[in-house]
């Protein structure tokens, strides 16, 4: 795995994206990005602003009622780009409430890890 890869987790709703980044080292800890707007235009500026350090960018989100829009928009610019059933994301027994950044930031982790 190249030690410049950046996993991006995206917690992905029709008003709002919730971006969370994890390195490829495992010794640093997976962090929150930000929240941004749910259109394309938005996700676009956060891929921009993330190229710009010269690292690979892979992507993971959460398959729901948003469709494939996400996932055909990163493939399209190359990326590699991951949507995964929510039936299969492991959570602990204690997180049953639903957090939007835990969610992304679990995301980023979970993908880092294969």
């Amino acid at each position: 795995m190249n030690k410049n890869t950046i996993f991006v987790g995206l917690d992905v709703h029709k008003n709002s994206i919730d971006v969370a980044l994890a390195d490829a080292s495992r010794a640093s800890e997976a962090r929150f990005y930000g929240t941004i707007g749910g259109d394309l235009e938005s996700l676009h500026k956060v891929v921009r602003k993330l190229q710009g350090k010269g690292v690979t960018l892979r992507f993971v989100y959460e398959a729901g009622p948003c469709g494939y829009d996400i996932y055909r928009f990163l493939s399209r610019q190359g990326f590699d780009c991951v949507v995964a059933a929510p039936s299969l994301i492991p959570r602990k027994s204690g997180q049953r409430i639903k957090n939007d950044r835990r969610d992304a930031v679990n995301l980023a982790r979970l993908h880092r890890s294969g």
